[in-house]
């Protein structure tokens, strides 16, 4: 069994090395393995969630950090197969799906094996049995999803928003490997099983739960684009559609609620989540269900609307984590996989047609011609609003019965709020995009199968996934209930009509102001005049809570401006002094130069030279007279010297 479970991951990661080798230009053999190693996890996957009803662990040791062992291998149970089971659905229908959408990219090669790169690391998030292993397996995605969001190097704003993704989410993985070492340290083991037991029989202390919870939940920030490290998810629309899908729906966003999970009793005890009232998982999950749902009612880009409401789809999960309604947040994770990736798939559906993002400018009116689009993107909406049947309404519904049954009010109202919040602007982004007359250029169109079946089969998805814990079936109930629960002595609580009607009420409610605000007859917008406070709070909404300004400007310019400052001071003090230093030198080497050796040394030579072949010129005018008898003699002479000499050495 762990020798399939250790599949999940090393099947993608093996079509990915592949994909990496061949030619940028080929798409027939890195399509083929994109989509054969996706289908090859999510059918290992599958099978898995079939037959395993508890936890299963195989390791082996890798290496020694002092005393402690890193172990690399598997570790399986049930939530961890059934989150395997959406990151593997969701990866085969991005796959699939890229083929038609980007059938004009000249690197479809390398996209697509970053893709089962990407793919591969969640994979090993989600079964991993070591925290260094888990640790690899994060840093990976934070690699992928920096070459993925950049992919397009037409965009000027890809490069900026692979960037800052990269960075806000090392600004949180900070505090992870932190926690990870400490962790290690204090129970002497990185085996997640070893860790979970060590905290069960209480061998840490107080502090050190609090500690190792706040720098893990410094992670979960970064990844699961929580307040206030959420800014960076929705710059990275600019990826390609279905990387946006992937990166929302299965993977990166996802890992950190999926950590809270894993890690449950380190966050359970170290926070005191038993107790009731507040603490700091239920604050930061709830604050980001509401700020980034108000965030969604400013977007024009339809993209972005999704970006935020995943922002806000994730602080339901924290929260519900927060609450102690543990399966609840699990359920939420795996139902949201679904929907979300069938509309991100059908935003990009839309963008295929009208070749925009922009809804106020370039759509309207395309339920004419986009009809299996339309009904898929309106189920995805109704499960992302909570209405029944459909996926969203059962797992929203048991994070609010959890929050209520383990007293924790405010939660409660944040998560009714989020859910009015939620129908409302996903009744005006239907509305913008499908309704109204059509405010784009040129004839869209009904995109192509590639396209649509993976839409037609989310949809499916969005529809049937809730059903697993309905009343009367509450299979994930059962497949979730694992030793991280029991241990942690998690609360668990059954359907109750009375909430989940009045959840459904609010997002009626939520669905019937939007409607009145948004149609009319004609199917254009009502105008509606703002007040200076209006326009304030819009204007507000518009710059992001200037989050963005508070961390280019405050933090990013904190940090540039003494560098600056320091570079300015270090070019005119010691820069300028070191030049003129060396001009003054140079000046005085060259004077030198000139003055003695070239003026002394090299012209007394030259001159020199000169006047010994002047005056051995006068000399030799003075023998060179031109008679023939003195020359005679002056050989003569020679000759007798020659021959006294030779006569006297002998």
């Amino acid at each position: 069994m762990t020798a399939a479970g250790a599949l999940l991951p090393l099947v993608p990661f093996a079509a990915a090395l592949i994909g990496l080798l061949l030619p940028r230009g080929s798409r027939i053999v890195p399509a083929a393995l994109g989509i054969g190693a996706a289908a090859v996890a999510l059918a290992v996957a599958t099978v898995l969630a079939s037959t395993v009803d508890g936890p299963v662990e195989s390791s082996r040791r890798l290496a020694d950090l002092g005393d402690i062992a890193v172990t690399v291998g598997v570790r399986l149970d049930p939530a961890a197969v059934l989150v395997a089971v959406a990151v593997g659905a969701v990866a085969l229908a991005v796959q699939v799906y890229s083929v038609a959408y980007l059938r004009d990219d000249d690197r479809y090669a390398p996209y697509a094996a970053q893709v089962s790169l990407f793919t591969a690391a969640m994979l090993t998030v989600v079964v991993a049995g070591d925290l260094v292993e888990l640790l690899v397996g994060w840093e990976v995605m934070g690699i992928c999803s920096y070459l993925l969001i950049g992919h397009d190097r037409t965009l000027p704003e890809a490069p900026r928003a692979a960037v800052k993704a990269f960075l806000v989410t090392r600004v949180g993985d900070v505090g992870f490997l932190l926690a990870v070492a400490l962790l290690g340290v204090w129970t002497g083991s990185f085996r997640i099983a070893d860790v979970l037991g060590a905290v069960a029989d209480g061998r840490l202390s107080p502090g050190q739960l609090t500690a190792a919870a706040l720098l893990l939940l410094a992670g979960v920030a970064g990844k699961s684009a929580q307040f206030p490290l959420h800014t960076w998810l929705p710059d990275a629309m600019a990826g390609p559609t279905p990387v946006s899908a992937l990166i929302h729906a299965a993977t990166m966003v996802v890992a950190g609620v999926y950590l809270i999970a894993r890690l449950y009793g380190v966050f359970y005890r170290g926070f005191s989540i038993a107790h009731g009232g507040a603490n700091l998982v239920s604050v930061i999950g709830a604050v980001t269900l509401v700020i980034a749902a108000v965030l969604a009612f400013v977007q024009d880009d339809i993209k972005k609307v999704l970006a935020y409401s995943t922002v806000s789809q994730l602080g339901y999960m924290v929260m519900a984590l927060g609450v102690g309604a543990w399966t609840a947040g699990i359920f939420h994770l795996f139902t949201h996989a679904f929907f979300k990736a069938l509309l991100f798939l059908g935003a990009g559906s839309v963008s295929h047609a009208v070749h925009s993002f922009d809804m106020k400018k370039d759509m309207g009116g395309l339920r004419k011609h986009m009809p299996v689009t339309f009904w898929t993107f309106i189920i995805g909406s109704v499960a992302l609003a909570g209405i029944p049947p459909l996926a969203g309404f059962w797992s929203k519904d048991e994070i609010l019965l959890g929050a209520s049954r383990n007293g924790y009010p405010v939660m409660v109202a944040m998560g009714f709020i989020g859910a009015f919040m939620t129908a409302a602007y996903m009744t005006r982004c239907c509305y913008l995009t499908f309704f109204g007359h059509y405010r784009g250029h040129g004839q869209p169109h009904e995109s192509p199968p590639a396209i649509t079946v993976p839409l037609g089969i989310l949809a499916v998805f969005s529809v049937l996934a809730g059903l697993l814990n309905a009343p009367g079936i509450s299979l994930f109930r059962k497949w979730t209930t694992t030793d991280v629960v029991e241990r942690a002595h998690v609360p668990e609580h059954a359907f109750a009509v009375g909430p989940a009607a009045l959840s459904v009420l609010v997002a009626l409610i939520g669905i019937g102001v939007a409607y009145a605000y948004w149609f009319r007859d004609e199917g254009r917008p009502r105008v509606v005049e703002r007040s200076s406070v209006g326009r304030g709070a819009y204007r507000f909404a518009v710059r992001k809570y200037y989050l963005d300004d508070v961390y280019t400007g405050g933090i990013v310019g904190s940090v540039k401006g003494p560098i600056a400052a320091g570079m300015y001071w270090f070019d005119q003090h010691v820069i300028d002094a070191t030049v003129d230093g060396v001009a003054t030198v140079s000046r005085a080497v060259a004077g030198f130069v000139y003055d003695v050796i070239d003026q002394k040394i090299v012209d007394g030579l030259v001159n020199a030279t000169g006047a010994t072949a002047e005056g051995g010129g006068g000399l030799l005018r003075i023998i060179q007279t031109g008679r023939v008898q003195q020359y005679a003699a002056i050989l003569f002479g020679a000759v007798v010297i020659f021959a006294a000499a030779l006569v006297l050495a002998t």
